[in-house]
């Protein structure tokens, strides 16, 4: 029977594969990085405004706010302006797929960083099996591929890179101060927020309030959900199941993408795409399995 954290890990995949179909959608209307300034204000509007009904929010938490800007460059502003750059000059199911490099980041840094974070055979083994598959669905070696496929897969990897190291520093540096995590998400958010609106070009931004649909997809669909609710369930996750373990949700997205972006956008889903697929949930099963002493 799966238990709340699992059902929240599981919860924050599905979120995050959907996301991806949403960038797309998005990026036809809007630039990518102002994508990324739009969700994370209103992923912060959401949890602020649901943390001060809670009551979670305390003027002392400002004394851990180097972690929390921290978080925003490397969980948020980097991690969303990234991916979306990438989602742009891809098909949302490759860039799903590509996505599912972030374990390897994650992994390399618990293990350097983390003491309680062992490379187990099983996690090896389950990293190696499921980026089998995420190669055979990202088609590396597939002829006719442009500037634009190196340049958006090189996007997709700097995205990935930002969130799995996010996954460790969380861990080590923020899940002990034991915060409510929709404080946490508020925190990273709002310096996220501060840091795009300097940094963002807001032109054309205007075009959002003449498309009602790409204004409800970026809002409320990548905003709402993919960003605020989002981040909620990530740092229940990390909390509960640690670093290594949280991050390989991870591969649950590019599944998500690849059958959404077949679905909603008509990108094409062979039986090698199949295959791939199930070889990253093999990976799912083998590195989230716990030594038997732990059972």
């Amino acid at each position: 029977m799966i238990n709340r954290a699992g059902l929240a890990w599981l919860l924050l995949g599905l979120i995050w594969g959907t996301n991806f179909v949403f960038i797309k959608w998005s990026t036809e209307t809007v630039t990518p990085m102002q994508v990324a300034l739009v969700r994370v204000i209103a992923g912060f509007l959401t949890v602020a405004t649901y943390a001060l009904i809670t009551r979670q929010l305390e003027l002392s938490h400002l004394r851990h706010s180097v972690h929390f800007v921290v978080m925003a460059c490397l969980a948020a502003a980097l991690y969303f302006y990234g991916f979306a750059e990438g989602t742009a000059l891809l098909e949302s199911g490759l860039a799903g797929a590509v996505s599912a490099s972030i374990p390897l980041f994650s992994l390399l840094a618990a293990v350097l960083f983390l003491p309680e974070e062992k490379l187990t055979t099983n996690r090896v083994l389950g990293l190696l099996v499921g980026l089998i598959g995420v190669t055979l669905i990202a088609k590396p070696f597939s002829g006719g591929l442009g500037d634009s496929y190196v340049l958006g897969v090189a996007w997709m990897i700097l995205g990935s890179f930002s969130l799995g190291v996010s996954f460790v520093y969380a861990r080590k540096f923020v899940t002990p101060l034991e915060l409510p995590p929709a404080a946490l998400t508020t925190y990273q958010l709002g310096f996220a927020a501060l840091i795009l609106l300097v940094i963002t070009d807001k032109a054309g931004l205007g075009t959002l309030y003449d498309d009602q649909t790409s204004f409800a997809v970026l809002v409320i669909g990548l905003g709402f959900l993919g960003t605020g609710l989002a981040y909620v369930l990530y740092y229940y996750v990390i909390g509960q199941l640690g670093a290594v373990r949280a991050s390989a949700l991870t591969y649950v997205p590019p599944v998500v993408a690849l059958f959404l972006g077949a679905l909603f956008l008509g990108e094409a889903i062979v039986a090698f795409d199949y295959l791939a697929t199930a070889l990253i949930f093999v990976g799912v099963i083998l590195v989230n399995k716990r030594p038997k002493s732990q059972s």
